[in-house]
């Protein structure tokens, strides 16, 4: 970014004139499962102190909405596990810059929250769930209970959130033959569902990622032998690719950053856990807020300058590859979704 060009000083401009406007803050490391792709089985967590604090959260969302950020997704782990997380999510709601506060959950503790996150502000609802076979669901997610996930599902559809959206993650010959049925189910709620390919981040040890990758070409391929889809306008600050099922109100979405990559357009960076800004996804580049929040206690121009400054580390591209061992150490659980 040009330093000298003032008009960009309220924002967040990189050195590719991408703009970012949607952060992913993810409030803890830890989960109340222990997803195949995501983690492996004998997770160490980081020591609570690392963590950001409730108020340090809040404080580095008010900062982001400062520099023309007006989405706000809340990540984890699981972000519902954490210890009086709703107060953080009252904080961000109040904020007017934010016009869509949102949240991804794998859905156990959403009986409890629904009607709280509600009231508190938040938009819309991302839910992660990879199958509707109980043993299945187990299996892909070591410790989880399908059942609890589909009562914490139809508690925030009664709590009357904005929108609604199921998450998948697709591997082959583990439940890619459950895509039918996902959408199925999705259209009986009225609600939306995007399909993931099963990124190479941490390494697992439940199964090899060149043997599992199963593309988003191949699931709307296996969704059009039942239903018409046509492409969509539809944007919701994401990566996805939205296309509406005809004949019903639900619309399907891809992500997929191995077959059709979106950086050109990437508008988003996230927080980790531990305060670490990273750029990209894909990448390593990252900036310590938790450092620099701690050694500057209150000091909102320090903040606010060395989010500006970060924008010359983002790079112009991740580098996903199913086909060889990752590079990029850092699970899931930590990155925020």
């Amino acid at each position: 970014m040009n330093k000298s060009d003032t008009s960009n000083t309220n924002k967040l401009i990189d050195r590719f004139g991408r703009q970012v406007t949607y952060v992913r803050l993810s409030v803890t490391d830890r989960c109340d499962f222990r997803c195949q792709y995501c983690m492996s089985e004998n997770m160490q967590f980081l020591p609570r102190q690392k963590l950001l604090t409730l108020e340090e959260l809040a404080s580095v969302g008010k900062t982001f909405a400062s520099l023309g950020v007006n989405k706000i997704r809340i990540t984890g782990g699981e972000p519902l596990v954490r210890k009086n997380i709703i107060w953080l999510f009252e904080q961000l709601g109040q904020m007017e810059q934010i016009k869509d506060l949102t949240l991804t959950t794998n859905g156990s503790q959403l009986h409890k929250y629904a009607e709280n996150l509600k009231s508190a502000g938040v938009t819309r609802i991302n839910i992660s769930i990879d199958s509707l076979k109980d043993n299945r669901f187990k299996d892909i997610t070591r410790t989880g209970n399908l059942n609890q996930v589909l009562k914490g599902i139809d508690s925030a559809i009664a709590a009357g959130f904005n929108k609604i959206k199921l998450n998948t993650v697709i591997m082959k010959n583990h439940n890619h033959d459950e895509i039918i049925d996902l959408v199925d189910f999705a259209i009986e709620r009225n609600i939306d569902i995007s399909f993931i390919e099963e990124m190479p981040l941490g390494i697992i040890d439940s199964h090899a990622r060149d043997k599992t990758f199963y593309s988003s070409d191949k699931v709307r391929h296996d969704i059009e032998t039942k239903y018409s889809l046509t492409s969509s306008n539809k944007n919701t600050a994401g990566p996805s690719k939205y296309y509406a099922i005809n004949n019903s109100d639900s619309s399907v979405g891809f992500i997929s950053p191995h077959s059709h990559n979106f950086c050109e357009s990437c508008n988003r960076v996230r927080v980790t856990a531990e305060g670490r800004l990273l750029l990209c996804l894909g990448q390593e580049h990252s900036v310590d807020l938790r450092d620099i929040i701690r050694r500057h206690p209150g000091d909102f121009e320090k903040l606010r300058s060395s989010l500006i400054a970060a924008m010359d580390l983002k790079p112009e591209s991740h580098e996903f590859n199913v086909n060889i061992e990752p590079v990029i150490l850092r699970h899931m659980n930590m990155t925020g979704g």
